[in-house]
């Protein structure tokens, strides 16, 4: 299968295009690959507040705003999930921790293909996994 049928990448009430494709695809498939499981189909919704603030009551029940919803659809060794992520929240993140909207966006994406991996953020000790596990990936970028 070729790599670049793998990740889907659409936009949903936002007009966003992803910058450096090839680069990203290549660089989430390495992770994936590397946490010991297959790529298979991924993708990444890219939307504003509203629109992901909608799908976390509609599906999660949290009345909360946040940077990213990941669904797992998984199977055995395959990653397989749609991953929803608010451009509103990550330029809203990228200024508050002094950081550049592509640093930003690439961890809200490491996180949710982490997610897809396995690991989990809600106790302090999987958030720890869980950054360390970003802040790996992140450091292995060249673009």
């Amino acid at each position: 299968m070729d790599i670049s049928s793998e990740f889907n990448f659409h936009s949903e009430n936002i007009s966003f295009e992803i910058k450096k494709k090839p680069a990203i695809i290549s660089w989430l498939s390495y992770a994936i690959k590397n946490e010991n499981k297959i790529p298979g189909e991924i993708s990444l919704i890219f939307c504003s507040d509203d629109y992901l603030h909608k799908l976390n009551i509609k599906h999660l029940n949290h009345d909360t705003l946040t940077d990213i919803i990941t669904f797992d659809y998984c199977e055995n060794e395959i990653v397989h999930g749609d991953l929803f992520i608010s451009i509103d929240r990550v330029k809203a993140n990228a200024e508050l921790f002094l950081t550049s909207l592509d640093n930003e966006l690439h961890r809200v994406m490491i996180h949710g293909v982490m997610h897809l991996c396995g690991y989990k953020d809600k106790t302090t000790e999987d958030q720890k996994v869980m950054s360390a596990k970003e802040d790996f990936y992140l450091n292995l970028r060249d673009f």
